[in-house]
């Protein structure tokens, strides 16, 4: 696979594995509602490894992130010239799940 859509699919499924915890948490009328932060940080710490591990098994950096992969990026661990692939596909992951 390409790293384009390792990236793609390892943020897509950082932010829905995410935002559904907090959902879960915050909504009336779920089975989580009110079970508090420690469920929402262990949500987001589980979807933050599902998303790296289905990004580099794919293909990508694992990073998920633009700010991780223009960091690296200026300290010479990655290659400059896959910066802007990699931050579409980050950019264009995240989207969706916006509307």
């Amino acid at each position: 696979m390409s790293p384009f859509l390792g990236e793609f699919i390892g943020t897509a499924l950082l932010i829905l594995m995410g935002g559904g915890v907090v959902a879960n948490v915050v909504l009336n009328k779920t089975y989580g509602q009110n079970s508090g932060w420690i469920v929402i940080t262990f949500g987001w710490a589980m979807a933050v490894f599902l998303g790296v591990s289905i990004a580099v098994k794919l293909g990508g950096s694992g990073h998920l992130n633009p700010a991780v992969t223009i960091a690296l990026a200026a300290t010479g661990a990655f290659k400059s010239s896959l910066v802007a692939s990699y931050f579409l596909a980050q950019l264009a992951g995240a989207l969706p799940e916006q509307y």
